[in-house]
């Protein structure tokens, strides 16, 4: 079992910045891959970026050069640094993580809305 939560959602202006964090419930050695997806209303949920145990990382298309995922193993905590954020980036923030690259498991959400 793993329990994800996050934090760091809010309210920003366009071109401003938000650091959003996942604790996981246990070693992120176990938990491979983690990652960030998204879901704005009336829209699917999509990836956003994802990090290896390794440290390899993916993004979506729509975020590269923007944000930057990254993992503090110590602190069984993913990150993701979100700059120049823009009013489309606005959706519901999940943390993602496959327990031992199998189970997968989702936090709750965290709000993220960017006005223009």
């Amino acid at each position: 079992q793993v329990q994800l939560v996050e934090s760091g959602g809010g309210l920003v202006q366009a071109g401003g910045s938000l650091r959003l964090s996942c604790v996981a419930s246990r070693s992120i050695f176990t938990i491979n891959p983690m990652g960030w997806y998204r879901q704005a209303p009336g829209k699917q949920r999509e990836l956003v970026a994802t990090i290896t145990t390794n440290g390899r990382t993916n993004y979506a298309d729509s975020v590269k050069g923007r944000f930057t995922i990254s993992r503090d193993n110590a602190k069984n905590t993913v990150n993701l640094q979100m700059n120049s954020l823009k009013p489309e980036d606005t959706a519901v923030y999940y943390c993602n993580g496959r327990l031992w690259g199998t189970q997968e498991y989702w936090g709750q959400g965290t709000q993220v809305t960017v006005s223009s």
